[in-house]
């Protein structure tokens, strides 16, 4: 963490849950399938999002919904910058491309 040693007045530093949000259509998504750390279970994760928290959320429930799986929104907001992702559960790959792109994101497979 960086110990601020000196700031002039009315410099804010900016808060992290307030990224600028780019529209969809300039997001470079990346989608693939892990097993690791899972105990062996399949993950379909989405990353490479630059949009707020908020969004990010309702984004992630509407996938889990389209998908018909449970998964979750992975936020480590302790890192430079925020690596938000969204983990589906299950194999997914192919109707999560689909999904994200009619939703208007540039996305891509990653892995095999």
């Amino acid at each position: 963490m960086n110990k601020i040693a000196y700031r002039e007045f009315g410099d804010e530093e900016p808060d992290p849950d307030e990224t600028s949000e780019l529209p969809p259509n300039q997001h470079k998504l990346k989608i693939e399938v892990s097993r690791k750390g899972k105990g062996g279970k399949t993950v379909t994760i989405v990353s490479g999002f630059q949009v707020s928290l908020d969004t990010l959320t309702s984004l992630t429930k509407v996938l889990k919904n389209q998908c018909g799986a449970g998964g979750a929104l992975k936020d480590n907001s302790l890192a430079e910058p925020l690596p938000r992702r969204i983990e589906i559960q299950g194999d997914h790959r192919q109707k999560l491309l689909e999904i994200v792109t009619k939703l208007g994101y540039k996305a891509k497979l990653s892995g095999g």
